[in-house]
């Protein structure tokens, strides 16, 4: 077989080339030291839906979100006056402004040209939507297995040290009322690991909503935390509020035990209801600055837990100090008995 062109031929081709610079996956835009878009190829028209000549003649300024054009501008006209590069023009990313008006992210790399006697910026444009998708799944996934990591670490552990503390006394004295205790501490532990695992395969992802009595919740929370010396102060009248009893009751052993684990063995923990919701305080040292600010997900008090199961009811938590921590879940529905 004969080969029709030599080596070179090619590339010195100017029909080849365009054809090239046409049906290449990737969108090229070139632009002049005025930001006007003096040449875009087809496959622009793929990743940002303009056809190559509605854009042509017009200002760069036409594809960028408008909080950027400012920067844009800036930045390239500083570089035409000092040759400084304020960017890597190696693959950066930045947002693009489709037609439709929607933001597309993409991957642009740079570089600076002369034809016939101007200078022209060319920028290979790269639709990365798809790769922005994959990680944003996976800081969802990774949020999952920490929230998983806080209930192991904050949910699980309450039972088991009330299960210790109740086998201790038991066996000293031969009770078996202390053996009971233990015995709702591990069916306890169950139902959390069987909550986790349904909610980790994504099988229990509904919530099963019930009028459920605010008293008998924390009741239920308190008896489940290793507690001290606390005392717990509850509504005097019989309220309910429509919640998912499981999940609520998680929220209420996570209020509980931060109470008795960060202010004191002494502390006395109140809850009490609002117009549209209720709260829970406690007469402690209050929450530290950092956590107030948002910093929730360390692992040191589970309030990410607590966040999340008001964000899976709808509800609204806010956090604050008021002699003492104080949690406020308000968009509930709440209602006396």
């Amino acid at each position: 077989m004969t080969c029709m062109h030599s080596e070179g031929d090619v590339a010195d081709d100017p029909a080849f080339l365009r054809k090239l610079v046409a049906n290449t996956s990737e969108g090229i835009l070139t632009i002049d030291t005025d930001s006007v878009i003096v040449f875009a190829n087809p496959a622009v028209e793929r990743i940002l839906g303009y056809e190559p000549e509605e854009l042509m003649g017009s200002s760069k300024m036409r594809i960028i979100p408008e909080r950027l054009r400012s920067a844009h501008e800036t930045g390239l006209a500083q570089y035409v006056e000092t040759a400084e590069k304020h960017i890597e023009w190696s693959g950066f990313e930045l947002p693009a402004l489709h037609r439709d008006g929607h933001e597309v992210p993409v991957s642009v790399s740079l570089r600076e040209h002369e034809y016939e006697g101007e200078r022209l910026f060319t920028g290979i444009i790269t639709d990365i939507s798809e790769r922005k998708e994959r990680e944003r799944r996976l800081r969802e996934q990774k949020r999952e297995l920490e929230q998983f990591a806080d209930v192991l670490s904050h949910d699980l552990r309450n039972p088991l040290s009330v299960a210790r503390a109740q086998l201790a006394i038991g066996r000293e004295r031969g009770d078996e009322e202390f053996f009971d205790t233990v015995e709702e501490s591990l069916e306890r532990i169950d139902e959390i690991i069987e909550d986790m695992l349904a909610r980790a395969r994504h099988e229990g992802d509904g919530l099963d909503v019930e009028s459920v009595s605010l008293r008998a919740v924390f009741r239920a929370a308190w008896e489940g935390v290793v507690t001290h010396d606390a005392s717990l102060v509850l509504p005097d009248e019989e309220w309910r509020v429509a919640a998912d009893r499981r999940r609520l009751r998680q929220l209420a052993e996570n209020l509980v035990r931060n109470a008795v684990e960060h202010a004191g063995q002494g502390v006395t923990v109140r809850v009490g209801v609002l117009d549209d919701g209720f709260y829970v305080t406690d007469d402690g040292p209050g929450y530290p600055a950092d956590v107030l600010n948002g910093a929730r997900d360390d692992g040191r008090y589970g309030l990410s837990i607590v966040e999340s199961v008001a964000k899976e009811h709808g509800w609204d938590a806010s956090f604050s100090n008021d002699d003492g921590a104080r949690v406020e879940f308000t968009g509930v529905r709440v209602a006396r008995e």
